[in-house]
């Protein structure tokens, strides 16, 4: 099916601006939809920041979705575009990328011949099981669940409806999950917490005899380790994303809707509250809490309590004016130094001078 630039802005309810001297029509066919640095003529972009406005200028795109506030301050530096106002740009821009791009359909329904699922497992209704999966001894799995080849599934874990399981994706056994959970490849949920005792000279073992309770709506990254709890499980609250590469030790009770960046790691008993956001690479320390509505910068070490809604970077972490301050002085330090040099020089001139004063008082008073 072909597309314009009008029939897109009867899709996402957009009004069409045309500035004088705009080289694209309404009319126009849409061939594609790409960021702003990628789009080429004939296609369309979308808008998302206020600081992005200039990009524009370098832009080969023949339209762009953009908020009202933002069209109003585009001017005759960029004749050729159309505008699509709307008051979400972004939610726009995705409601239209589908239509240049191909999604592919989950997994067939079935369940694949070369699978091995215990007798005691029970599957729910329209699951897809693939090629090498493993499905062990009392785990449930609720409706329209997608599991992919290689997936492995411990003994007596619970999954609700609507997962999606990926390739070589571990849950250990006792692994919970809700509705709507999407496990990405490779990513091992239930492997045993990192705890020993020191006895003897020797590093003895702890049973971790938790386990993992994942909540609906959550998305849990390639690579992404969640170990078990030791006595009580380990928890992460409904909504919340996590990116490839995250690492969270054993007893961890993560609250609802946090967001954390790649390769962000929690020590073991870490707790959170809601809507809690971690930058890449974030290490926190053990028995660490971090509050509802706090977001911590990229690489901080956390190593104290970060209190509600406040924001903290660093190493170690501290809050963002405190270690803006720090940053600053920090860069003064060559200066400062030159000036203490001179200050230093200077001194000694001055103590020289009343050396030599205390020493002949008549000259001194000449």
């Amino acid at each position: 099916m072909a597309h314009t630039i009008e029939s897109i802005a009867s899709l996402i309810g957009a009004r069409i601006v045309t500035l004088d001297g705009c080289v694209a029509t309404p009319q126009e066919p849409v061939t594609g939809a790409a960021a702003i640095e990628q789009a080429k003529s004939g296609e369309l972009t979308f808008l998302s920041e206020d600081r992005h406005i200039s990009r524009l200028k370098e832009t080969n795109a023949s339209a762009v979705v953009i908020h009202p506030s933002q069209a109003a301050r585009v001017n005759a530096d960029y004749p050729r575009l159309v505008l699509l106002e709307v008051e979400d740009p972004q939610a726009a821009f995705l409601q239209v990328l589908p239509l240049f791009r191909m999604i592919r359909s989950r997994l067939k329904r079935g369940i694949s011949p070369s699978a091995f699922i215990s007798s005691t497992a029970r599957i729910g209704e329209n699951c897809a099981i693939g090629p090498g999966a493993y499905i062990g001894e009392d785990v449930i799995i609720g409706d329209d669940c997608d599991i992919h080849p290689g997936a492995s599934i411990g003994a007596g874990s619970r999954l609700g409806r609507d997962c999606q399981i990926y390739s070589n994706a571990v849950l250990y056994h006792e692994v919970s999950l809700g509705d709507r959970v999407i496990i990405h490849a490779n990513a091992v949920l239930g492997a045993d917490g990192f705890g020993y005792r020191f006895e003897q000279g020797r590093f003895i073992k702890v049973p971790q005899l938790g386990g993992v309770i994942i909540e609906s709506d959550v998305e849990i990254g390639a690579g992404a380790t969640i170990d078990r709890g030791a006595v009580d499980a380990t928890v992460i609250g409904a909504g919340t994303k996590i990116d490839n590469m995250v690492m969270i030790g054993h007893n961890c009770r993560v609250g609802r809707n946090n967001v954390f960046a790649a390769q962000v790691g929690l020590a073991g008993s870490c707790s959170t509250g809601d809507y809690v956001r971690l930058g890449g690479q974030v290490g926190v320390k053990d028995h660490t809490h971090m509050g509802t509505g706090c977001m911590v910068g990229a690489k901080a070490g956390v190593h104290r309590n970060v209190p509600d809604g406040e924001t903290w970077i660093g190493y170690p972490a501290s809050p963002e004016a405190e270690q803006k301050r720090l940053v600053f002085t920090l860069k003064r330090v060559p200066e400062m130094r030159e000036e203490m040099r001179a200050m230093a020089k200077r001194l000694a001139e001055l103590e020289k001078l009343m050396a030599e004063s205390a020493s002949n008082p008549l000259k001194a008073a000449g």
